[in-house]
């Protein structure tokens, strides 16, 4: 019997407006196409530039798509993800897509166990019991129990990133996007990380991710979407940056 993917995107572009460079247009990402389903870890592969942290943050609903289409299955049904009202992007955030970016973003102040707690929280997980699987989930990442009452901007970079996988993995999402999670992370937090990867894709979660370690996308990589850059005609004005 055919599975049915968890998401589907079809023919995605995205092209940036530089307003302050007198309204020039640069293309990013052309006619992107995959599906991927229930245990499927589909890797993102490609030159730096390319595209591939931008094309994870239209799936999440932060970039709004130029063309095309993004359809995520959930509860039985497909929804439109391109010009979806806010709502329904928080709503498929809350319960069908997670997101693992490469840096952490939280209240100041807020404990690291509440921290990693709180998408549980949201979804109607009692407080303790929230707390308790928070507990859990940061033991496993190596974070020590001494770090858990206080805020995580403190931390060292490793430190934050494996708050921020633990924060990203424990709700439970259908579909998660991993925009390079083991980046900051020694060899051992990094095997870690692959188990936890691996536990996601057994338990029928639908993974999208980032690797530049080639050990960690050999390990979890069911699946790869090679991206290239888009060839800019030679006599096309160039963005100047600083």
């Amino acid at each position: 019997m055919p599975r049915t993917p968890s998401i589907q995107v079809r023919d995605l572009e995205k092209t940036f407006t530089l307003h302050h460079q007198g309204g020039l247009t640069l293309p990013v990402l052309e006619r992107i196409s995959f599906e991927a389903g229930p245990g499927d870890c589909l890797v993102l592969a490609g030159p730096s530039g390319t595209g591939k942290s931008t094309l994870l943050r239209c799936l999440y609903g932060n970039y709004l798509a130029s063309a095309g289409s993004i359809r995520i299955r959930h509860n039985d049904r497909w929804t439109a993800l391109t010009n979806a009202p806010e709502q329904t992007i928080l709503r498929l955030r809350r319960e069908a897509i997670g997101y693992v970016s490469q840096f952490l973003r939280v209240i100041p102040r807020v404990s690291t166990l509440e921290v990693v707690a709180e998408p549980l929280r949201q979804n109607g997980v009692a407080a303790q019991d929230a707390r308790d699987k928070a507990a859990a989930m940061l033991s496993r990442l190596n974070v020590p129990e001494r770090l858990w009452g206080l805020p995580p901007a403190t931390f060292s970079g490793g430190e934050q990133q494996r708050v921020n996988i633990a924060r990203g993995l424990i709700g439970g999402h259908p579909i998660l996007l991993l925009d390079e999670p083991t980046a900051s992370l020694d060899a051992d937090n990094r095997a870690v990380v692959v188990d936890l990867i691996r536990d996601a894709m057994a338990a029928g979660r639908c993974l999208i991710g980032i690797f530049h370690d080639e050990a960690v996308r050999a390990a979890v990589a069911t699946h790869t979407l090679a991206i290239s850059p888009i060839t800019v005609p030679k006599n096309a004005p160039q963005p100047a940056f600083a």
